[in-house]
């Protein structure tokens, strides 16, 4: 079978993006829709049916010898597990935030994500930033820190779903060479059945769950989470490993945008002048990220094939 080109795969890796982040984009409208339920019993629902999922497609497409491949590799394994505990911690945070009436808090740290990421580059891959991107970086700080003196505290959901989803993405870039997105995002949710099943017992033991008692539609709802989950997700784990970590963060634009559009403009949340004026700087260093980006990738078009690129990147599935 013939090899995918680097800009074949790069190609559908930014499909898989676009499509990926439009998906998390129209998330806030799919978890209000599941009210009363709350966050504890949304996110243990979502792991348990998206690993349902996963194995009902994994069983389909005959592809179990993956998955017992990558059992066999501690390395993969484990990096997986992480990853795992750090969706969980987004999954949690996001739906918090949704259903607390923070959606455009929680646009404010997918805005901040791409360049969260680029810092990430920095401290954990040892890549050099240029001096837009560090501009960028900066902006980003400041845009923060005039939120965080406009309310009086810091916009802890946004920092809390940047960092998370940051390393997520990080993690999976490292292993995606070693794991496929299906058998991938399995293994993460099969990691996690000890916390879902933690988190639906202690919603249990206090309000109740309502899986089964509200409606047939509000049932069906809960168990749609792991297909909802698993789309985006599986888009997500095929971008990874074809997509460079700065054109994931350029991609990253489409959710929050979303997000926002709906906090503003359908929720009717406030937007003070100290959180328009923050999230007017983010912009002003999402600019000059996107401006680098464009600059960068002109300056490497003579070079058909990167000498020294991750094999994660290219190979990807």
């Amino acid at each position: 079978m013939t090899r995918p080109t680097p800009e074949t795969s790069t190609r559908t890796g930014l499909i898989a993006a676009v499509g990926a982040y439009g998906l998390w984009g129209v998330l806030p409208v799919f978890f209000l829709l599941l009210v009363p339920a709350g966050a504890f019993e949304i996110v243990g629902w979502r792991i348990l049916f998206s690993l349902v999922f996963c194995a009902v497609v994994i069983t389909a497409a005959r592809r179990w010898g993956r998955v017992v491949a990558i059992v066999r590799r501690p390395r993969i394994l484990l990096g997986l597990g992480l990853a795992g505990h750090l969706i969980l911690v987004n999954w949690t945070v996001y739906v918090y935030g949704t259903l607390s009436g923070h959606v455009v808090e929680t646009a404010l740290g997918y805005f901040i994500n791409p360049i969260v990421t680029v810092l990430l580059g920095v401290l954990l891959l040892r890549e050099r930033l240029r001096p837009l991107q560090w501009t960028a970086v900066g902006l980003s700080a400041l845009a923060v820190a005039v939120i965080a003196v406009g309310y009086g505290q810091l916009p802890w959901v946004s920092l809390a779903l940047a960092g998370s989803f940051g390393l997520y993405g990080l993690v999976k870039k490292r292993v995606s060479g070693g794991a496929d997105a299906l058998s991938g995002l399995a293994l993460e949710t099969a990691w996690l059945v000890p916390a879902a099943t933690t988190m639906l017992v202690i919603t249990g033991a206090g309000a109740g769950l309502t899986i089964g008692t509200v409606s047939l539609g509000h049932t069906l709802l809960l168990v749609s989470t792991g297909v909802v989950t698993a789309g985006p997700l599986l888009l997500f784990g095929f971008a990874a490993g074809r997509l460079p970590l700065s054109v994931i963060g350029l991609t990253q634009y489409l959710a929050p945008l979303l997000q926002f559009a709906f906090g503003v403009f359908v929720m009717y949340e406030a937007m003070p002048p100290e959180r328009w004026a923050g999230f007017a700087i983010v912009w002003a260093a999402l600019v000059l990220l996107t401006i680098d980006m464009v600059r960068a990738s002109h300056r490497s078009l003579p070079v058909a094939v990167p000498a020294r690129r991750d094999p994660a990147v290219v190979e990807g599935i």
